[in-house]
């Protein structure tokens, strides 16, 4: 169990704010103030920089803010096994991002469900950042996204390696010839919300060439990948997705990926826990059992 000053510290480092730390844990500030210079003295380093009014962690503080997150949803993890040996039923909380929930992983998790017929699932869909902040909560055990995260904060290991194309209906009709990313620009894309994985990895690629989401002539944001894939079919824009989740529409023709000369580009999709988990050995061989 977490000392209660363990406690007043992730809560600063959450609102990176003594006073609304304060408000939250029901105490006072000076009282806030005392459970962290208790613990920068008992760790003989200090955990926060003070500049202007504003907040930061130092490098002692980052590592400190690291282990006790692991620590905190690791002892939720143990209570949620000692309700569950009361039952004989063990329960398996995960997140998956929308393509790979949708598109990538349901033959191996098939496969896996059938493997352990004593186990209920729980199965959390969500855009990276959502399954990101789940488990830093502690309210998932592991994650497979596609977005980008912090490596140094996970324990990582790369599902699988996907082509990410561009994609038309194959009735659009384009108004110009096109080559490349720029050539796009006056079209109307189709692009999941901020957060997003499948966004986050367009946004890298474009900025790489000094563009962006905004560069193209008109936007259509939605939060749903069958949407999108709706929508490209109805001739609606165009977009940019993993070939795993348009592979049959592009097989019957329905729709067609668009050739791009400088654009080429594979992700990978990556299966992630908190860093140092005393699970870690049991989330390797879930691992090992889904690939």
């Amino acid at each position: 169990m977490l000392d209660f000053r363990a406690e007043t510290f992730l809560a600063v480092c959450k609102y990176m704010n003594f006073t609304h730390a304060a408000d939250a844990l029901n105490l006072t500030q000076p009282a806030v103030s005392q459970h962290i210079k208790y613990l920068e003295n008992r760790y003989h380093a200090p955990l926060f920089l003070r500049e202007n009014k504003k907040l930061t962690l130092t490098l002692a503080g980052e590592i400190l803010r690291s282990a006790l997150e692991t620590m905190r949803n690791d002892e939720t993890t143990i209570e949620e096994r000692m309700k569950e040996s009361l039952s004989a039923k063990k329960v398996l909380t995960f997140g998956v991002t929308m393509t790979i929930g949708e598109y990538a992983i349901v033959p191996a998790l098939s496969k896996f469900v059938k493997l352990h017929p004593d186990t209920d699932f729980h199965i959390r869909y969500g855009n990276t950042q959502t399954l990101l902040s789940a488990l830093h909560e502690g309210t998932i055990d592991f994650a497979i996204v596609e977005g980008y995260f912090q490596k140094e904060m996970y324990e990582t290991r790369v599902y699988r390696t996907e082509e990410y194309i561009a994609v038309a209906s194959g009735n659009h009709h384009f108004t110009k010839s096109v080559h490349t990313l720029s050539d796009l620009t006056s079209e109307r894309l189709l692009v999941r919300e901020p957060g997003s994985g499948t966004r986050a990895v367009l946004a890298k690629t474009l900025a790489l060439k000094n563009m962006s989401i905004r560069d193209f002539a008109h936007i259509i944001e939605v939060e749903n990948i069958h949407t999108i894939v709706s929508l490209l079919r109805h001739d609606c824009g165009i977009a940019f997705l993993y070939k795993a989740a348009v592979e049959e529409e592009i097989r019957s023709g329905v729709l067609r990926q668009i050739p791009l000369s400088d654009f080429m580009v594979k992700h990978d999709f990556t299966f992630l826990w908190n860093k140092n988990s005393i699970f870690s050995k049991e989330y390797e061989e879930i691992f090992e059992e889904l690939k």
